[in-house]
């Protein structure tokens, strides 16, 4: 079972020698999940255990707040995934402007070497770090020198970038067809243009929201389709509007197919924007167990299948969600069931 720490004060005195990284981590893709596998090799090499060191609240939001990104999940997820990777222990350390304020040579001293010990430093060519991203690979590299640690550098990951139009790809751009680093930004873009397979492909994951499942206005429910309504604060990335097919993910872990609606439902005046997710062949009303309503579910985002559009009335609406459904479950049918 991994550790998880929130501040240096909690990492034991014995602790140690271990191998560390550092990040933000935020979407846990497949560029962090290269860094992470190069972790437990270099530990593995040297006997020493694996440490993740990442910051709360992410280091965009103290600083740039009104410009910050919207982050890919919060940080239960982050630390959830994280941990699946085998790792010893994860540090969270709080990040403040005062907290930033530390140089280079003082964060590396204070965080990897006394506090954890470290035999080696496993980061990426463009690592940043200290006072004003003063601190980089080759100071890491000096650091290492003087305290006596190994830097491992690890290689970027890179993902194809789909040509413009290609099957299960909205994403396009500049460079289609090309290489590009996996970062979190990427993750973002995709999910901003409703591109959920590419943002998959990144992740090595469906990208997932959280939440309780709440009571909405029952209009689904009244047109034949009931929804699982996510709460308005629920964690995760919000994709662009439209129709997805997906998975539900319950409290006890059963997995339902399901077509999911982000937005505001054009087809009826004063809907606020919200995720909502209608399980395909959902049992009947008198099983128990499918009751959702205050459940903490997941939500996972497979493929879009098209735009939110304003419908001439109800009927029109109810025709083009029976042919949702029936995509939603085509889509489903070539997919894993494993997240």
């Amino acid at each position: 079972m991994v550790l998880i720490w929130h501040g240096l004060d909690e990492v034991p005195e014995d602790f140690g020698p271990a191998a560390v990284t550092i990040g933000n981590f935020d979407g846990v893709h497949r560029g962090h999940q290269q860094v992470l596998g190069e972790l437990k090799r270099a530990a593995a090499s040297a006997g020493s255990r694996t440490v993740a060191v990442t910051f709360d609240p992410h280091p965009a939001t103290v600083h740039h707040p009104d410009t910050a990104p919207h982050l890919i999940m919060d940080l239960e997820d982050r630390l959830a995934i994280l941990a699946r990777y085998g790792l010893d222990a994860i540090l969270v350390l709080h990040y403040t402007l005062e907290f930033a304020q530390q140089t280079a040579e003082e964060f590396v001293g204070k965080v990897f070497v006394d506090g954890l010990r470290a035999s080696h430093v496993v980061v990426g060519h463009d690592v940043r770090f200290g006072r004003g991203n003063a601190g980089d690979l080759s100071t890491m590299m000096e650091l290492g020198r003087r305290f006596g640690f190994e830097v491992v550098v690890v290689k970027e990951f890179t993902e194809h970038v789909p040509p413009t139009g290609s099957a299960g790809s909205q994403h396009g751009g500049a460079d289609d067809g090309a290489e590009r680093r996996a970062s979190s930004t990427w993750v973002r873009e995709a999910l901003e243009a409703g591109d959920v397979h590419l943002a998959a492909e990144i992740l090595g994951r469906p990208h997932a929201m959280h939440g309780e499942v709440v009571h909405g206005a029952s209009r689904g429910r009244a047109l034949g389709f009931p929804t699982a309504n996510l709460e308005h604060d629920a964690a995760g990335h919000i994709p662009a509007d439209g129709i997805y097919a997906g998975w539900l993910v319950d409290e006890a872990g059963t997995r339902w197919p399901a077509a999911i609606s982000v937005g505001s439902n054009p087809t009826f005046a004063g809907v606020a924007r919200q995720v909502e997710a209608h399980v395909i062949d959902r049992p009947d009303e008198s099983v128990e167990d499918f009751d959702l309503y205050g459940q903490k579910v997941a939500i996972e985002f497979v493929g879009r299948l098209r735009g939110m559009v304003a419908y001439r009335g109800p009927e029109a609406l109810v025709e083009q969600m029976k042919l949702d459904v029936e995509q939603a479950r085509r889509v489903l049918a070539g997919t894993s069931q494993l997240s």
